[in-house]
């Protein structure tokens, strides 16, 4: 019975372990960046070193104890002839022996507790541990990651995205809780999707403690909530083959069945009434819309998305001919004289260009050292206060450096000041940000508008004048910076920057720069940047003559 409990509890240990391992992967959304999830990984190898040790004493402790058996064949043979047995001196010694003391060690043995260590150290651990709002996160991470990618149940389940090195394949309990999750969220389309494919795993055979009735259960009600009631109605009737006596799918039955009976009828009603002809209007032709007008109809969400899919507009070949590489030395400046920087053009309006090799991998690690134990949820600036706050559409962990903090962080300040010639003085610190897997920045201005005069008033340095982005990963799939506006996409592309401005010399915003940062499918991205203020700039960039300028 001991060795019973043990493993039954084992077990379920294991599998505890083995249900968490993938949300502990994916579940940086709302407290961990991929950066920190490493120490996660570190966390569970120490628990499986102390689970192992605690087997051992246990499997120790059982083989001490043994002797039951042998103990059952003499206890069986000594009652046959209790008095001839105690008749033999030695019998009845080794029977007061083992009763004084060998069963009394026997009970100090099984009262040991051999799970202080494990416990202890599991306790330790625990506060380090993601908790329900995480898992809800990263569930609510792979589903957003679904709709902007167009990738079906199945595919995330067997893990068969672009570009992975450790496939890892979803249970039918893992499909379950997340549709579940989509369920308490009220969301009746995924919770269909996950619902079906955990049950299209049990279908195929997979072992599971889950039963059908439960995902059908939920499955059916998914379905009627998105109005397809002779669907819900046909799982009702799989669900009732499996338990006929199911009080609630009894109860969906006989209603679905009248709702249905019910449209039918006024579909009937409807039908004997005859139409008036009308006359058959010629329409004309319109005037068919150019692509990029066709792109401007289409609401930002979507754009953001196609964006994100690589399917944004194209460049007609007259824009992409004024696009250049060049070595540029920001006008002879004497730092960039002997070693020009490679510049790309990525996008005519608004113009944004590209640094190529413009940070080593050596200052891209002692950036990440000095940010991953100061990075925290990223906050975006409140249009009303100009307080800085967390948001639901900002998913991103982000860090903040200055020059005293290392050399190395000034001199990349002092780059940023060459290659551009603004003023850095009064720029905001650098930002560092990880976006691990579904992590994201969803279409937003960098600059204050005019109802927000607010924006930046706690800084005193006026608006985002331009941004400097640093890209110190590549990234596997996804995790590109788009402009829904104007169909530009940006790519990963690790020891580059990017670099735009945000406002026209005028001083006047330019609302084509709103941009976002889509979810990373696979991989992580870490990026630092620079927004670069008007204070200072005067004499760097002079206003212009229009608002345009």
């Amino acid at each position: 019975m001991i060795v019973f409990v043990l493993f039954k509890w084992l077990n379920i240990l294991f599998l505890f372990f083995l249900l968490t391992e993938w949300s502990f992967c994916y579940s940086l959304f709302t407290v961990y960046s991929l950066g920190q999830m490493t120490d996660l990984l570190y966390t569970e190898k120490d628990l499986v070193t102390s689970l192992k040790d605690y087997i051992k004493a246990e499997e120790n402790k059982l083989a001490q104890i043994k002797w039951a058996d042998k103990m059952d064949s003499l206890t069986a043979t000594a009652t046959k002839d209790p008095e001839g047995f105690l008749g033999h001196p030695v019998n009845a010694f080794k029977l007061v022996k083992r009763l004084n003391t060998e069963w009394g060690n026997l009970e100090s043995l099984v009262l040991s507790d051999t799970t202080d260590g494990f416990i202890s150290n599991l306790t330790i651990q625990r506060q380090y541990f993601p908790s329900d709002e995480d898992q809800t996160g990263a569930a609510k991470a792979l589903l957003r990651l679904q709709d902007t990618y167009r990738l079906d149940s199945n595919t995330i389940s067997t893990g068969d995205l672009p570009g992975v090195t450790y496939k890892s394949r979803m249970t039918a309990e893992d499909c379950f809780e997340l549709g579940k999750i989509a369920y308490t969220e009220v969301d009746y389309y995924h919770t269909e999707l996950w619902m079906a494919q955990a049950l299209r795993q049990l279908e195929e055979g997979e072992e599971s403690t889950l039963d059908k009735v439960t995902v059908l259960d939920y499955l059916s009600y998914a379905i009627y909530q998105q109005g397809e009631m002779e669907r819900a109605l046909e799982y009702t009737k799989k669900l009732l083959a499996i338990d006929p006596e199911h009080k609630r799918a009894n109860g969906n039955l006989k209603y679905f069945q009248f709702q249905l009976e019910k449209q039918k009828k006024a579909a009937d009603e409807a039908g004997t009434k005859k139409e008036p002809e009308t006359e058959k209007v010629e329409v004309k032709k319109k005037k068919k819309r150019s692509a990029k007008a066709e792109f401007k109809l289409i609401p930002e969400r979507k754009k953001y998305e196609m964006l994100c899919r690589g399917e944004g507009i194209k460049m007609t070949p007259r824009r992409q001919s004024r696009l250049f590489c060049r070595y540029y030395d920001n006008n002879h400046h004497p730092k960039l004289l002997l070693a020009p920087i490679k510049q790309q053009d990525e996008w005519d309006k608004p113009y944004i260009v590209r640094y190529l090799d413009i940070i080593s991998d050596e200052e891209v690690a002692k950036v990440k050292q000095l940010a991953k134990p100061r990075l925290r949820r990223a906050t975006i600036s409140n249009p009303i206060t100009g307080v800085l706050e967390t948001a639901h559409y900002r998913i991103s962990k982000s860090a903040w450096l200055t020059g005293y903090d290392d050399p190395v962080v000034e001199i990349i300040n002092e780059r940023i000041e060459d290659i551009t010639g603004l003023e850095m003085d009064t720029a905001e610190e650098l930002q560092v940000a990880n976006y691990g897997v579904g992590g994201q920045y969803e279409p937003h201005f960098d600059f204050g508008r005019k109802d927000e005069p607010d924006a930046f008033k706690e800084l005193g340095t006026g608006n985002r004048i331009a941004t400097w982005l640093f890209y110190m990963s590549d990234v596997l799939a996804g995790g590109a910076t788009v402009f829904p506006d104007v169909g530009a996409a940006v790519w990963p592309q690790k020891n580059s920057a990017v670099f735009w401005y945000n406002l026209f010399a005028s001083g006047e915003g330019d609302y084509s720069t709103r941009h976002a940062a889509c979810p990373v499918l696979v991989g992580n991205k870490w990026v630092s940047n620079k927004w670069i203020h008007e204070r200072g700039q005067e004499w760097r960039r002079p206003c212009g003559l229009s608002e345009s300028d």
